[in-house]
């Protein structure tokens, strides 16, 4: 299966995608958690069907030492007992900021405390702009249908 845009080939592509990722760049400085944040964008990236992206932050994660049950039970984190109330309050945020369509209302009040009960202010900046930019990549990937499954850890470093 090939992909039916080069991203990494395309000049506008690959300007779009730089400034994308600089954009992420305060977020990896931020107090965040790292394990949180690849929880974050392995769901996000799930719940959009973004089979690179999934490819990628869990071969990321595995790589920084998350192990495959807590990887294996991101889809089903509100009945798994392996995820911290903080995160889990990540993941509630994440669901409700990527499916903003299914919700008339958006993110709820509820989750927004509940996740403000676990972060600070940046720390909620923080995930907040990574819930936002990694549905970003995950609609360009889509949108081209990027291949899964060749990733190799450290690849866009």
């Amino acid at each position: 299966m090939d992909a039916r845009l080069n991203l990494f080939g395309n000049a506008v592509a690959g300007k779009v995608l730089k400034h994308i990722i600089a954009a992420g760049n305060p977020v990896k400085g931020s107090t965040l958690p790292a394990a949180t944040q690849e929880l974050v964008k392995i769901r996000a990236s799930q719940i959009n069907g973004c089979g690179f992206c999934t490819d990628m932050h869990t071969k990321e994660a595995t790589h920084a030492g998350e192990n495959s049950l807590r990887l294996n039970l991101i889809a089903a984190w509100r009945e798994a007992t392996v995820f911290t109330g903080a995160e889990r309050a990540a993941l509630e945020l994440t669901e409700q900021g990527t499916r903003i369509a299914d919700a008339a209302g958006g993110v709820t009040d509820e989750a927004w405390a509940n996740a403000a009960k676990h972060y600070d202010e940046d720390e909620l900046a923080a995930l907040v702009s990574l819930i936002a930019l990694i549905n970003a990549f995950n609609r360009v990937n889509v949108l081209v249908q990027q291949p899964a499954g060749s990733y190799e850890v450290g690849q866009f470093a």
